[in-house]
């Protein structure tokens, strides 16, 4: 379930948006600059795939995403649950640091081969929660103030796109707004 969830940035009871229509989310997030597409899914990647598996399967869109927009590094990663205290303990490490809002010198382009995960944008005054599934490609322009939330239990394969290796470095703002506003957890169970 793909679903755009704006809010005032003051007010995270009052539901400015809220939709699953791909065309409506894209039309919206237009206008804040924000790239949203659909790709097909591939059905066929392996329970935790190695970067190049998830590249082969989706070769075609991201040679065309780098052809487009110039990216230098692309990768792929997993995030995948397991019982162990090594990887909760790394995983609420990463969910913690992506959790403080930020922004990056880089434009971040995420494709979702499988699972979730929530980028909140704050832009203009309000927050747009992007509940991004399976299929989803999301472009947030570079110095756009974000966070992401990838849940208590991450699981999720994403391919990620790079100018170079350096501009995804995050540059925290110290506001904290996003405590405020509903979870991944929260988002997913409603």
């Amino acid at each position: 379930m793909t679903l755009l969830t704006v809010w005032p940035d003051t007010d995270p009871s009052t539901v400015l948006t809220r939709t699953e229509d791909a065309a409506e989310i894209e039309s919206e997030l237009k206008r804040i600059g924000v790239r949203f597409s659909r790709w097909p899914i591939v059905t066929t990647l392996s329970a935790t795939p190695p970067s190049e598996e998830v590249l082969s399967a989706y070769r075609e869109h991201v040679d065309q995403v780098i052809e487009t927009e110039g990216y230098g590094y692309v990768d792929a990663l997993h995030m995948t649950p397991s019982d162990s205290p090594e990887w909760t303990e790394m995983a609420a490490k990463a969910r913690q640091k992506f959790l403080a809002e930020h922004t990056h010198d880089d434009d971040e382009d995420r494709f979702f081969a499988r699972g979730s995960g929530v980028f909140y944008l704050h832009v203009n005054g309000k927050v747009y929660g992007m509940l991004c599934t399976a299929g989803d490609l999301l472009s947030v322009p570079a110095n756009t103030t974000h966070w992401f939330d990838m849940g208590t239990r991450p699981d999720y394969v994403a391919i990620r796109f790079f100018h170079d290796d350096e501009g995804w470095v995050g540059n925290f703002t110290g506001n904290r707004l996003a405590e405020d506003f509903p979870s991944f957890d929260a988002l997913m169970s409603g």
